[in-house]
């Protein structure tokens, strides 16, 4: 059924889906295929498959999905993490000081701070989200991957959530964020997939896409330690846009990074050396 509707990934997705329904990994469904089924799993795989050829997609069926080679829970609060995202977390391995601070702005899953922290047992983060479902999800996420004790997590509207370093709060070498950022209008031109089941929230980046980036740039500078960096992912056509407001902030030595599609896919910029709030220039 999925190869008729056009699904480019059918076989793949039948399996994925089966797999689930039966509670089987791929090498043992492959070596249980003749097997019968029971009803009750039959009836589930079913359900699956309508739920599919609707446009949902298998990650959100399953309810989880793999980024940076962890398994990540999903709910309808946020966004599927995807293969784009990766390069983010490549450059904020590499930026984070020894024993640095980052801060993840609209977390969602949780996905780019634990698998930062991950692979940076040294580092510390605290990411933010505005919806709180989100954030019970991170919860969840960060327990599984036993990064929990090293994420603190924070509820509230970007920088809204911290309090401001002059008032008791704390400064980061780090601040990274995968914000929303298609513009309001393109959102019902999107895949099913996403403009159907993907929260808005995180998808909705205002009329022309740039909304939460004017945020970020405007509002980094009073919460990184002096030196530290800010990392962003962009859409593939916003990259001159973007680097344009951090520059506007006062940022300097600023970098857009291409993907493994040669697509402009995050932007670096630094705060220079010893400036602890770079609006002030």
């Amino acid at each position: 059924m999925l190869t008729r509707l056009g699904f480019e990934t059918a076989a793949l997705d039948a399996k994925l889906l089966a797999g689930h329904a039966l509670g089987l990994d791929a090498l043992a469904l492959a070596t249980r295929e003749n097997d019968p089924v029971a009803p009750e799993a039959a009836a589930l795989l079913a359900d699956f498959i309508q739920r599919r050829m609707g446009g949902e997609s298998v990650a959100r069926i399953i309810g989880k999905k793999e980024f940076y080679g962890l398994p990540f829970q999903l709910g309808p609060a946020t966004l599927e993490p995807r293969p784009d995202t990766e390069l983010l977390v490549d450059l904020a391995i590499a930026a984070l000081p020894a024993g640095g601070r980052l801060l993840d702005l609209g977390t969602g899953t949780g996905c780019i701070p634990i698998a930062i922290l991950a692979n940076r047992p040294d580092a510390r983060a605290v990411a933010t989200d505005l919806n709180p479902e989100a954030l019970s999800i991170a919860r969840l996420n960060a327990e599984r991957h036993g990064v929990l004790w090293r994420l603190d997590l924070a509820q509230g509207d970007w920088f809204g959530a911290l309090a401001a370093p002059g008032q008791g709060g704390a400064r980061f070498d780090l601040i990274v964020s995968n914000p929303p950022y298609i513009s309001s209008a393109v959102i019902e031109t999107l895949a099913p997939e996403v403009k159907q089941f993907d929260p808005r929230l995180a998808l909705d980046g205002g009329p022309d896409g740039l909304a939460p980036y004017r945020i970020i740039a405007a509002e980094s500078g009073q919460f990184l330690a002096p030196g530290g960096q800010v990392l962003v992912e962009i859409g593939y056509d916003q990259g001159a846009a973007v680097a344009g407001l951090f520059a506007a902030a006062g940022f300097v030595d600023i970098a857009v990074h291409k993907d493994l599609n040669g697509l402009e896919r995050v932007i670096c910029a630094h705060q220079i050396e010893g400036q602890n709030d770079v609006r002030s220039r």
